[in-house]
């Protein structure tokens, strides 16, 4: 199994990634996470191999900012370091999550919000992130897709990417511009994203879901068990071993506010699942 990946054709970058959501929370409402130890994840994650950081500038609660952790953890960035984002989720000052989306005018301000608080000139990937938590619809996101296309064309951006999207807004997307990733709902024991994973396969896309660990919880799924056991591994080893093992396009991207989850969670890129496994995951 290659251990990295060419997105967009350029930017050579590990499979295996880190997202930025739970640093300045682990769980839904809870107490803020520790600053520091939120910045000493991050430093260590690259000393690890990670090139590839997932954020938003929504990630937020209590006064901490992925956003800026980031910048305090690994500004100036090592070379070749990647760092993604999304724009699209509108969330107001007392929301907890995302409540809406941004109004098509206030679309290029998030870019720019994301470049300052990252402390870069250009976001090296940014996503169009589209709807909810609900099913990706089929409605027409050229207009707002278009707006980041005309940022990638002032240099704001290097390269484009969707969240939370069908396989038909997918190719509408890709009508107007080059689209390098793709980043839905998906994880070895829900893969009901089968068709635009082939699309993203078949054209080079990388596929980076989020929730690969469930989301929610960790899924107590008798598959996963099974081969956890087999293996003396953990069950998000085997979560995470199992997307990078399904497709060569898929990134994983697990985040934690938890120095000892971040190891572990790195460790799954060295589980070596076996053919038998495999197969189970696919039933």
């Amino acid at each position: 199994m290659t251990r990295h990946f060419d997105l967009g054709g350029d930017l050579r970058i590990s499979r295996m990634g880190f997202g930025a959501m739970r640093l300045p929370v682990s769980t839904r409402g809870g107490p803020a996470n520790d600053r520091g130890t939120g910045i000493k994840i991050l430093q260590r994650a690259v000393e690890l191999g990670v090139n590839h950081i997932d954020t938003a500038a929504f990630y937020h609660h209590a006064g901490l900012v992925a956003n800026e952790m980031i910048r305090a953890a690994l500004a100036p960035y090592p070379p070749g370091m990647v760092v993604a984002t999304k724009v699209g989720p509108y969330r107001g000052p007392g929301d907890p999550f995302p409540s809406g989306q941004l109004p098509l005018s206030e679309l290029r301000a998030e870019v720019e919000r994301n470049l300052t608080e990252l402390g870069l000139d250009r976001l090296d990937l940014v996503y169009l992130r589209h709807g909810g938590l609900e099913a990706p619809s089929d409605e027409s996101i050229g207009e707002r897709f278009a707006v980041l296309a005309g940022l990638r064309e002032e240099g704001l951006i290097r390269h484009l990417g969707l969240s939370h999207v069908s396989l038909a807004q997918l190719e509408e997307a890709r009508g107007i511009a080059p689209v390098a990733a793709v980043q839905n709902r998906f994880d070895v024991t829900r893969p009901q994203d089968a068709e635009l994973l082939a699309a993203c396969e078949r054209d080079h896309i990388a596929y980076a879901p989020y929730f690969p660990l469930g989301g929610f919880g960790i899924p107590d799924d008798a598959r996963v068990n099974a081969i956890a056991a087999r293996h003396g591994a953990t069950v998000p080893q085997v979560l995470l071993a199992g997307l990078l093992a399904l497709s060569p396009v898929m990134l994983a991207i697990p985040g934690t506010g938890s120095p000892a989850h971040l190891e572990e969670n790195l460790a799954a890129a060295d589980l070596a699942l076996d053919p038998e496994d495999l197969a189970a995951l696919k039933r």
